[in-house]
């Protein structure tokens, strides 16, 4: 492989202005699909087959008009609860409330996508203290579909009754909108521009990776956009495409850049030092794009399609940026020259004093020479780290877990204060009884069997479909949400057994839950999946045993240390206040699964690059601890720079005020941190110096079945010779 990538990078350094061409014209034409062909994106959360979307569909069934279709995929139709309070020790009953209650509701009749209001009754919707009282607002279409007009008038009409002193909060989804990351990432642009600056000392060399980034998930996205006019794809897919496939982008364009200046910096022609770089720190990059792209589309494996299409999007955005980075940035050299190399002068031929040996250098020899003592204090301390782990608690995103100061938040404590904790989840319970002799009957013991469950706040009577074989009871338990009691009682209500009945559950909470169930179910498969690929990989890269397993035990060091830390800062409320989180609580069930790709993919970047260059001076005839202290004085600069460029991205989302977003800020920005400078440039130097030579051991006969990829160019020395010094041009 490093033969033909070589020949790749010389081709386009030749060719410079082809090459440049045709990207511009992909860019081009990718952004002009995307205009012309995009369709709407899905904003749908659903997860078919889980018992509670399948109670959800009966009912929907069942009740809905002949020849109605059911469209769960759709989403639910969004709805509003106004949620009106008065002060401590009054009621809402006083002339001037009860008028702009009046006033508020007045305001929405007739608005744009309402389909029906019901105002507080008293008894049902109004505390028995009469303090607090809600009204329902039932859209015609989902949150995300809501128009910007809809939004405007309940804004206006809450306003404006809150301007007469009642205090008026907004429940309901009604207003959850498409996150977006444009500010974010322009943070993260920025902060990227200045590390490489710094580590490159050169504005020219520090516009490369930036460049090359940008077109490619210009394409990337663009890409993925025009296919939405003919596949369903989810809002947030290009969200997670834009943020992978910028951070790749540039960790691909830094490597091969900053072993195409050291081939400068050595005297090689600006045409060889390009095809070397692409041949040697190219070969790195595929098997590190390769390995991401594996822990994307594994996602496919947990079979929920809204996150199956979010990791192939940002496949394809990082097999774009591995494309760009072998062509086009060679392209780039030529186009740009020597300036690539900054100011530095090649070094003269005199003898001249040695110079103090680079940090990285110094960093490769302390952690060689003291291995055991590393070793034993950085998975001692991540094992610490991840002790909080064993108490993790996963749940779906709600008004329970948002900033204290949200409307959403005040309306949710608002209605448990005046209603009890169970009110803010209410449970339907769906029984059909078509099977029953006596269907009246059936419907009568399952709502008995249901009210003689401890945690049980109420049961309304039973409402029956037209055909009578259908009945939901609206079950409002004692314990909140996400309570782990609420839980209990969804699987007692769907464990009762009476004759002639088919019992189940459905309503946010039950949903919640079986998702929370789902994901967490998958976690095992997909880890095996991904990791067992990975495996493969690395065993053909480095043609090692130790290699790819050492790569795995960090990697689940660095999840659990990671874990660990989510949990006692977001769960358990540690340094809470330090961040700004208000509201400790569950964690999201979506964030391990995302988590553990996106760390998984850039962990295997840094071992790749790391270690390859490890193998290359130990396949050059270096001894097996000098070629560790070398492969740590050439990478470390390099990881550090992609590391900190993305902790950066990521540490800008830990303060955005919502506990969600800034968990998986955390988790991303704790992640990368400790698996670049705890995993990779400590705990790998320090095993491989430990085992010596062994660290490359392969058995005979798997070497001769292995097929040789030659990532670090043992073949490519063989093919060009050995480099030849040129005077600087």
């Amino acid at each position: 492989m490093a033969v033909y990538l070589y020949r790749l990078g010389r081709f386009s350094f030749r060719n410079r202005w082809a090459v440049l061409g045709v990207w511009v014209l992909i860019l081009i034409g990718a952004g002009t699909a995307a205009s012309t062909l995009s369709g709407p994106t899905s904003e749908s959360f659903s997860i078919p087959g889980v018992p509670a979307i399948q109670a959800f569909e009966l009912q929907a069934e069942r009740f809905s008009p002949p020849g109605t279709e059911v469209d769960t995929a759709a989403g639910f139709p969004a709805t509003a609860q106004i949620v009106f309070a008065a002060p401590d020790g009054e009621t809402l009953q006083t002339p001037e409330r009860q008028a702009a209650i009046a006033g508020l509701l007045a305001a929405l009749e007739g608005g744009e996508q309402i389909a029906g209001i019901v105002p507080p009754i008293p008894g049902q919707t109004v505390s028995a203290d009469g303090r607090v009282a809600f009204a329902r607002v039932q859209y015609a279409a989902p949150s995300v579909a809501l128009t910007d007009g809809a939004r405007e008038t309940l804004q206006t009409a809450v306003d404006t009754a809150r301007a007469t002193g009642l205090q008026v909060e907004i429940g309901g989804d009604v207003l959850q909108e498409v996150p977006e990351a444009a500010a974010t990432e322009a943070i993260g642009i920025v902060v990227a521009a200045v590390v490489l600056f710094i580590t490159l000392g050169s504005l020219i060399a520090a516009g490369l990776p930036l460049l090359t980034g940008l077109i490619g998930v210009g394409i990337g996205i663009s890409a993925i956009t025009a296919a939405t006019g003919f596949i369903e794809l989810s809002s947030t897919a290009p969200v997670l495409a834009l943020m992978l496939g910028l951070a790749v982008a540039i960790d691909y364009a830094l490597f091969i850049l900053t072993r195409y200046r050291h081939e400068l910096r050595d005297g090689t022609l600006p045409e060889e030092a390009a095809g070397r770089a692409v041949g040697t720190a190219g070969s790195a990059v595929v098997f590190a794009g390769l390995t991401v792209i594996i822990a994307l589309s594994g996602l496919a494996v947990v079979n929920i399609s809204f996150l199956t299409a979010m990791g192939l999007a940002a496949a394809f955005t990082v097999f774009v940026a591995v494309l760009i980075a072998l062509t086009l940035l060679p392209a780039l050299f030529a186009i740009a020259g020597r300036r690539v190399a900054g100011r530095r002068k090649d070094a003269p031929a005199v003898a001249v004093a040695p110079a103090r040996p680079a940090a990285g250098e110094r960093w490769g020899r302390f952690v060689t020479r003291n291995r055991i003592p590393v070793l034993i204090v950085s998975v001692v301390g991540l094992g610490v780290m991840a002790i909080p782990a064993l108490d993790l608690e996963l749940a779906l995103p709600g008004p329970a877990t948002a900033s204290l100061e949200s409307t959403e938040r005040k309306a949710y404590d608002l209605l448990a204060a005046g209603f009890g904790p169970g009110f803010n989840g209410p449970l339907l319970v769906i029984t059909d009884v078509t099977a029953a002799a006596d269907r009246p009957a059936a419907v009568a013991a399952v709502g008995a069997a249901v009210e003689t469950l401890p945690g049980i706040a109420s049961v309304s009577p039973a409402t029956l479909n037209p055909a009578g074989d259908t009945a939901v009871f609206n079950v409002i338990p004692t314990t909140g949400p996400a309570d782990p009691a609420t839980q209990d009682l969804v699987a007692g209500i769907r464990a009762l057994s009476v004759d002639g009945a088919w019992i189940g559950v459905t309503g946010q909470s039950a949903i919640e839950f079986d998702v929370s169930a789902k994901l967490a179910d998958a976690l095992l498969p997909y880890m095996l999946v991904v990791v067992g690929l990975a495996l493969v990989l690395l065993l053909l890269v480095f043609r090692s045993i130790l290699v790819p397993l050492k790569a795995t035990a960090g990697f689940l060091l660095t999840i659990g240390a990671t874990f660990g830390a989510v949990v006692a800062v977001f769960q358990w409320g540690w340094l809470a206040g330090l961040i700004g989180l208000d509201a400790p609580g569950p964690i999201m069930s979506m964030l391990p699964i995302f988590m553990i790709g996106v760390v998984f993919g850039l962990a295997m970047d840094y071992q790749v690059f790391l270690v390859t260059r490890m193998r290359e001076e130990f396949v050059h005839g270096a001894q097996a601890t000098e070629a560790v202290v070398r492969g740590v004085k050439h990478g470390a600069r390099v990881v550090t720079a992609a590391a900190l460029i993305m902790i950066s991205v990521f540490a800008g989302f830990v303060f955005a005020g919502e506990p969600i977003i800034m968990s998986i800020g955390f988790a991303m920005a704790i992640g990368v941190a400790v698996d670049a400078f705890v995993v990779r440039l400590t705990i790998v130097p320090a095993f491989m110096s430990l085992v010596g030579r062994g660290g490359w051991w392969l058995p005979r006969w798997l070497d001769r079945v292995l097929p040789n990829v030659d990532v670090e160019g043992e073949r490519l020395g063989r093919v060009i010779g050995a480099p030849r010094a040129h005077p600087a041009e």
